[in-house]
């Protein structure tokens, strides 16, 4: 019993990062109707700069902090410069620019950061202070960090009018730009978003795996399990599947496939996700009359 509860409690450790990067996800189809590959390339940039900033002497959370800003900067001017001249073309141009911006953030990973792998220290300590045998001071901790920014995210789009009309401009931009809101402009501002969650997510998986330029390339594809699993079109849905699917992927790769596996979770739940219920669990199903 304990080692299942210790896989439970680590699955929602980790789960909850997978939740912001589904988060992120949902968050650019909203806007584009298209997956951002690049979504953990861009995240692995952000936490890139953080660790050189700690490395510079920064204290961790000034470091945290301004890297955030950093990212949800840089996911703006994303949008402004490279997305927004595309974004009524064809799909393929999309998806183009997409796996572009994936390999040129991956490539000045490489060449600013180098490819050697780094060490990022955890601020939490090694000793949780609540259930200390079944989760760790990390795990607990990025835990706490992840749901606050969840629910920051959640209080800003359900009661301040920029969050309003970032959602308005997402689900139907005809009939809010009719109202006098500057879509482009919401459209960006959830890119920036987006990118500041992504780099959250990074920082907070970071000290459990090594740094280097593909550290999220793994997390990438869960994090597109769980948006699928949730609902693509619906952000909560898609932190729902996150936890989700951590819980899952420790279980299995405890009890029943094993560590070495663990990735293949992912790919079932995507094909299957897709090939049973497409709408995930809390999306809404699409009727169009013709």
């Amino acid at each position: 019993m304990d080692g299942f509860l210790l896989q439970v409690f680590s699955g929602l450790a980790t789960g909850s990062i997978y939740a912001a990067v589904g988060l992120a996800l949902v968050m650019i189809y909203q806007s584009t109707h298209h997956i951002n590959f690049a979504q953990g390339e861009m995240a692995t940039f952000a936490t890139f700069i953080c660790w050189w900033l700690i490395d510079s002497g920064m204290s961790y959370w000034l470091a945290f902090f301004l890297t955030v800003g950093v990212a949800f900067v840089g996911g703006l001017v994303i949008q402004r410069v490279f997305i927004r001249p595309v974004e009524r073309k064809p799909v393929l141009i999309n998806v183009i620019v997409f796996v572009g911006l994936l390999v040129i953030f991956n490539a000045m990973s490489g060449w600013i950061f180098e490819h050697t792998l780094k060490a990022f220290e955890s601020p939490f300590p090694v000793r949780s202070a609540v259930l200390p045998e079944y989760i760790s001071g990390h795990q607990l901790g990025s835990l706490g960090v992840t749901l606050a920014v969840l629910l920051v995210i959640y209080l800003f789009f359900r009661f301040t009018p920029i969050g309003l009309a970032m959602r308005g401009a997402a689900q139907n931009p005809d009939s809010a730009s009719l109202v006098g809101i500057r879509v482009t402009w919401m459209l960006a501002l959830g890119w920036g978003l987006a990118s500041a969650i992504g780099a959250v997510a990074g920082i907070m998986m970071a000290p459990i795996m090594f740094l280097d330029p593909n550290m999220m390339g793994g997390i990438l594809l869960y994090g597109f399990a769980a948006a699928l699993l949730g609902g693509i079109d619906n952000p909560w849905g898609a932190v729902a599947g996150g936890f989700i699917v951590g819980v899952l992927e420790n279980l299995l790769g405890a009890y029943v496939i094993g560590s070495d596996l663990k990735l293949s979770v992912a790919l079932v739940l995507i094909v299957g996700t897709l090939t049973l219920k497409p709408n995930g669990l809390f999306g809404q199903k699409v009727v169009t009359r013709v």
